[in-house]
């Protein structure tokens, strides 16, 4: 049985990508700052930006996820106007 997605809702795509980016950003933001708090810096020199930026990475993370994929789902919802959208094809699963 063939489907066709026509549409996507561009924002609540968006708001679900946003909160999916903001978690998978903490696998890699915790790792990195527990790292960082053991690695010893220099008196001499002046770290490039301090421990407050790797709190705000996963929140620029969540934001551009949100941003670029409202974006694809609207520009896919404009191209699906045009081609009729994507082709997917489902199967019944029985009940277990």
């Amino acid at each position: 049985m063939a489907k066709r997605i026509s549409r996507i809702a561009p924002w609540s795509a968006g708001r679900l990508f946003a909160v999916l980016y903001f978690f998978l950003s903490l696998l890699f933001v915790i790792p990195m700052a527990l790292v960082l708090s053991f690695v010893p810096i220099p008196a001499s020199s002046k770290p490039p930006f301090g421990p407050g930026v790797l709190v705000l990475l996963p929140f620029l993370y969540a934001g551009a996820g949100f941003l670029f994929v409202a974006t694809a789902c609207a520009l896919y919802n404009l191209a699906a106007r045009f081609v009729g959208g994507l082709e997917i094809s489902v199967v019944e699963v029985p009940d277990a």
